[in-house]
């Protein structure tokens, strides 16, 4: 009998989900459900958490018109079989609700985006020096089961972007040293990049594309696209 909790690759996931309107996106499916009006919101939110159930993978952001889903084994902090389950489960019992979950990839939504995910990137020579100080004044923790030095910090109640540090060999003081990571469906990165550029940005480094691709602003300031793709083997 196959685990159900065991973790699949990025590939994997991605291609059990995408047809269901889902995107793996940082190590979580992710999807939203259109409903047009805070009641319907609420009551699709319920549905969907009866489906789940409490063991914790699901998380729900109920607005005046949609409801935004996430899925993610806490325990193993990443994508695994049940979630994949959990994620054709939660479709069904929307399909029945006469809805759909989607991604926001390719949909005529008056200029709304896809699903996404925000992280900021600090740079440091030191990051044991600077992790406590950023630590307490987000009011973040540790990622579970990760607390070293350069290690990452997440918003314990899921509302603001994981901080991550990056290792510098050198002061970079003409640099920025605090970056925007944003992570998008891999089919949504060609159009966000494009869209960018448009307004003024430049691409300043893709080498390590579909991964990530490092794009400027006018001014120098530094954001990354990035996608699940490239991440695997």
């Amino acid at each position: 009998m196959e685990d159900p909790y065991r973790k699949l690759s990025r590939s994997e996931a991605s291609d059990a989900v995408t047809r269901l309107g889902w995107r793996l996106v940082l190590g979580e499916l992710r999807t939203e459900v259109l409903t047009g009006s805070l009641a319907l919101a609420a009551d699709v939110a319920a549905r969907v958490a009866t489906v789940a159930g409490a063991e914790g993978h699901l998380r729900l952001d109920v607005r005046s018109d949609r409801v935004l889903l996430s899925l993610q084994t806490a325990a193993a902090a990443w994508v695994t079989e049940r979630d994949v389950e959990l994620a054709r489960n939660i479709s069904t019992v929307v399909d029945e609700s006469r809805l759909e979950t989607v991604s926001g990839v390719d949909l005529d939504r008056g200029g709304e985006r896809a699903v996404q995910v925000i992280e900021i990137g600090i740079d440091a020579l030191d990051a044991a020096a600077i992790r406590p100080f950023w630590r307490a004044v987000l009011g973040y923790v540790d990622e579970p089961g990760r607390s070293g030095p350069w290690d990452g910090l997440i918003d314990p109640l899921g509302q603001g972007p994981a901080v991550w540090f990056q290792r510098m060999d050198a002061p970079r003081p003409q640099r920025n040293r605090i970056h925007l990571d944003v992570s998008v469906p891999h089919d949504e990165a060609e159009s966000r990049i494009g869209a960018a550029l448009a307004a003024g940005g430049t691409l300043i480094n893709d080498a390590l594309a579909p991964a990530y691709w490092v794009l400027a602003d006018a001014e120098g300031n530094e954001a990354c696209v990035t996608t699940w793709q490239g991440r695997d083997g």
